[in-house]
């Protein structure tokens, strides 16, 4: 939790430097605190969004089957194998699923490292043996573990921001090259809308 609290302190400085900066050089964007909280907003909160949704987003997408009783050998071993890692790793048991498809895949998905899943190919648990299936497990158990999700999210989210942020920079100053009209001209047009 520390390490996302300094993560969003660090951007959130970044935010107002650049702020700061965009004042300085009198770069108004119809308000230069308005735009960074704006594209901050936009950019964290779909983000935030995206990793929340992502579990059920994973297995809507890929028609994912969660294991919750095993029913033959190999579903018995794939979640025996996952049970253990997780122990191992000092995380809560990951929900685990198979999906049908012929590629040999396998993802770790989730907001919060004590309520992830962990899904695998069929096509992985036909065509690998199970050491290195159990390699490929401690894989994606190492992403929960690790809370690569959320560092990612993160990193998604400081990305998006300075996206819309430069976009509608760049917007302004093709509308200002343009013409001497404030609004949405051309160059909101031609920067945002593609």
């Amino acid at each position: 939790m520390l390490r996302i609290g300094l993560f969003l302190a660090t951007n959130l400085a970044i935010l107002v430097l650049l702020g700061i900066v965009m004042s300085i050089l009198g770069i108004d964007s119809r308000s230069t605190s308005g735009l960074l909280v704006m594209a901050a907003l936009f950019g964290m909160g779909g983000s935030f969004i995206s990793l929340a949704l992502s579990k059920w987003i994973a297995k809507k997408s890929t028609g994912a089957q969660i294991i919750v009783n095993p029913c033959n050998p190999t579903e018995h071993w794939l979640y025996d194998t996952v049970a253990r890692m997780a122990k191992e790793a000092e995380i809560g048991m990951p929900e685990v699923a198979i999906y049908n498809s012929p590629d040999m895949n396998a993802f770790a998905t989730g907001m919060k490292k004590n309520n992830a899943l962990i899904a695998v190919s069929s096509g992985l648990l036909q065509n690998m043996p199970h050491d290195e299936i159990e390699a490929v497990l401690a894989h994606e158990i190492t992403h929960v573990a690790c809370g690569d999700m959320v560092t990612l999210s993160l990193i998604q989210g400081v990305l998006n921001t300075f996206v819309i942020l430069l976009s509608r920079l760049a917007a302004n100053i093709i509308n200002n090259f343009l013409s001497d009209e404030d609004g949405e001209g051309l160059g909101f047009f031609l920067v945002i809308w593609p």
